[in-house]
């Protein structure tokens, strides 16, 4: 089993974010299953390898580097060329593309589906990202009714629908970094969140949208966006609602009425084990094992599956308006 070499810009504040916090949660779990570390690439940290001095041993056949952060993912692919690489794809949509031979490891089917539509040839795999077993639902009493994050929120909830609602019931709008983020979601009715306008911004899609996952869990009803990776597991209707549907005066009423009569939520037997330590450590073992086979492949033999580039494509469809032009040219013969 080679080793992980999991490549992060830094692991201090100035990088904090959730695709820094799940990444560390799938570094965490890996090292249960073979020999993983954290490298950094823009800065040095104490205690931490730099990619630069690494790169300088001879021999890293038996390494596979992880790369993952959406916009530094096409350069570190044309550095890391001659070795090991796996992308654990979280965002789509950064308009880069990747040879057959670096793996492509997804946390939403979504984002699965991107790739697989984008680079045909390489290996894909669905990894999803850890629901810790913290978040659950301590049945305690709820002295929030609404609960909304400021960060990724939209103009359109922050500007008009928390207002309005803020003259109607007790809103907490939490716009700094939570320590207890379960406990949190534990004191809130409903939590409200609505990202599809900040990731239009950033050109790029939500790659899994942890925090809805994290509210339903302990307990919130949720009103969301269902953009990007929170199509992978909200269902409007039956565990979530969708927010920004169609008027702020519907949003509105939909909110108060859910207030009036509420209940906690209460997701399907076993919707959680997908995302559970147990299952994700099952999932990366059975990735582990075939990526470490192709790496041994890859060795002594190299790609030959034909891109679909765009000459290839355009030969393709011209190819298919001569078969259909000959077909009707003998059947009028």
């Amino acid at each position: 089993m080679r080793k992980l070499y999991f490549l992060l810009p830094g692991t201090d504040r100035k990088f904090a974010c959730g695709g820094l916090w799940a990444e560390l949660k799938t570094f965490n779990l890996a090292k249960h299953l073979c020999h993983a570390d954290v490298i950094t690439y823009r800065q040095r940290e104490e205690g931490k390898l730099f990619i630069d001095d690494l790169l300088q041993e001879k021999n890293l056949d038996d390494v596979i580097f992880v790369i993952s952060w959406g916009f530094d993912v096409a350069r570190l692919a044309t550095k890391l060329k001659q070795y090991n690489v796996v992308y654990h794809a979280h965002s789509a949509g950064y308009g880069f593309k990747l040879p057959a031979s670096i793996p492509i490891i997804t946390v939403s089917r979504n984002t699965m589906g991107y790739w697989g539509q984008y680079s045909p040839h390489s290996l894909i795999y669905y990894l999803p990202n850890q629901i810790g077993n913290e978040f659950q639902n301590f049945h305690l009493e709820r002295d929030i009714d609404v609960l909304v994050q400021a960060r990724k929120s939209s103009q359109y909830l922050m500007q008009e629908l928390i207002p309005a609602l803020q003259q109607k019931c007790r809103v907490f709008v939490v716009d700094s970094y939570v320590e207890d983020l379960p406990g949190l979601f534990n004191r809130a009715k409903i939590y409200l969140y609505d990202s599809a306008e900040y990731w239009a911004q950033q050109g790029v899609s939500e790659g899994f949208g942890l925090q809805p996952m994290e509210a339903l869990t302990c307990g919130c009803q949720v009103f969301s966006s269902i953009n990007g990776g929170l199509s992978d597991y909200l269902d409007p209707g039956f565990n979530c609602y969708k927010i920004a549907g169609y008027s702020k005066e519907y949003d509105l009423q939909r909110i108060l009425k859910l207030l009036t009569h509420w209940t906690p939520s209460i997701l399907p037997e076993g919707f959680l084990a997908e995302y559970r330590n147990e299952n994700i450590i099952k999932r990366l073992q059975v990735i582990l094992d075939e990526l470490n086979e192709f790496f041994d492949h890859k060795k002594h033999h190299s790609g030959n599956i034909k891109n679909l580039t765009k000459t290839y494509l355009a030969k393709m469809r011209l190819q298919t308006i001569l078969s259909k032009v000959k077909k009707k040219l003998l059947s009028n013969s």
